[in-house]
């Protein structure tokens, strides 16, 4: 049992009888009246997020998750498959307990998110920026703008879309932020 108190980002709750984690919180004194806690919780088994207001020191179930390394081997039509870094032990998770899938290339390195008491599944994160390669994307001319903030659209190694500045090529390795889905820098 944990309170209000103790939130933090990334925390695992029970509340009217599902499973969430705390995505963001603020704590709010109003001058006039009770203390409370705004927040933002994300459902673990449909990936909805709501909001809830908690008064200040309430009492919450907390839940034990574990996070395992998995490497994600491919995709067939009954869903994604996984292997254990230790164990070797291979696992099937289906489209919607897999967050960003056309960002997944074979090979690539996650962390499943495990309810540690039931053993059940709950989600399938990638790591916070992830290299791919451009397989198309249109010519960038010298001189197209003023700014040095304009983008264009690029298709990368995965079929994923993104905006990417005009200096990107094809061919060209990118880092691109997972949680965002934006550009981060050229790789070399």
């Amino acid at each position: 049992m944990a309170t209000t108190a103790d939130f933090r980002n990334g925390l695992c709750i029970e509340f009217n009888g599902k499973l969430y984690t705390v995505v963001q919180f603020q704590h709010v004194k109003p001058g006039k009246g009770a203390a409370f806690v705004r927040s933002k919780l994300k459902n673990l088994e449909t990936g909805k997020v709501i909001e809830n207001t908690f008064n200040a020191g309430v009492k919450i179930n907390t839940v034990r998750i574990e996070r395992r390394p998995y490497q994600f081997l491919y995709k067939d039509e009954v869903g994604y498959n996984f292997m254990h870094q230790e164990t070797f032990e291979q696992i099937m998770l289906n489209e919607a307990q897999v967050d960003n899938t056309d960002l997944y290339k074979e090979g690539q390195y996650v962390e499943i998110v495990v309810h540690a008491e039931t053993e059940m599944v709950l989600s399938c994160e990638l790591p916070a920026f992830v290299d791919l390669e451009v397989t198309y994307t249109e010519p960038g001319l010298k001189g197209d703008t003023a700014s040095s903030s304009a983008l264009k659209h690029a298709t990368l190694e995965t079929g994923a879309i993104i905006s990417v500045p005009l200096f990107i090529e094809m061919g060209d390795k990118i880092r691109v932020d997972t949680r965002t889905r934006d550009y981060s820098e050229r790789v070399k």
